[in-house]
């Protein structure tokens, strides 16, 4: 007897999650901790004084962790709706995302950790600043390995 369900069609099938599924596979999972991280850096970051030498710095800091707090909350929020609906130029778009802000969170972890070292005599905000770097590189190794991954996910989609 031949079988009911045709092939699929090219581009019509995505190994991305929907729903609750978000939460429990490898890489999405990653999303919540890049939040969280990136979150936290965010407010360590925001919370401090900055140094008048070095606004720009804390200020692409600032922009970097904003910027990929709000992309992925509306990566978690689109991939639980499903709104990508299968489609297989969505595992394209996750991995290009991931990629940029991989290289993004790097770029602000060294320029965060560098205002750190120059601002060490500020005491208190040292230790936030300090905060601030270690998180930042937390998320940067979240986003590399969620890019990692997902570069992978887009090499095995159709």
């Amino acid at each position: 007897m031949a079988s009911t369900t045709a092939a699929p069609v090219y581009g019509d099938i995505s190994p991305l999650p929907t729903g609750l599924k978000t939460f429990t596979t490898f890489p999405d999972l990653l999303m919540i901790l890049e939040w969280v991280f990136g979150g936290l850096v965010w407010i360590l970051v925001a919370s401090t004084t900055i140094p008048f030498e070095f606004p720009i710095l804390q200020g692409w800091v600032m922009f970097v962790s904003i910027f990929c707090f709000v992309c992925t909350s509306m990566l978690i929020i689109l991939y639980c709706i499903g709104v990508h609906g299968g489609k297989s130029s969505w595992t394209t778009i996750d991995a290009f995302y991931h990629f940029i802000a991989a290289i993004f969170y790097l770029s602000a972890s060294v320029l965060q950790a560098y205002a750190t070292i120059a601002s060490k005599v500020l005491g208190q905000i040292y230790q936030e600043n300090i905060a601030a770097v270690v998180f930042a590189y937390i998320a940067t190794l979240l986003y590399v390995v969620h890019a990692v991954a997902s570069l992978f996910r887009w090499k095995r989609s159709p």
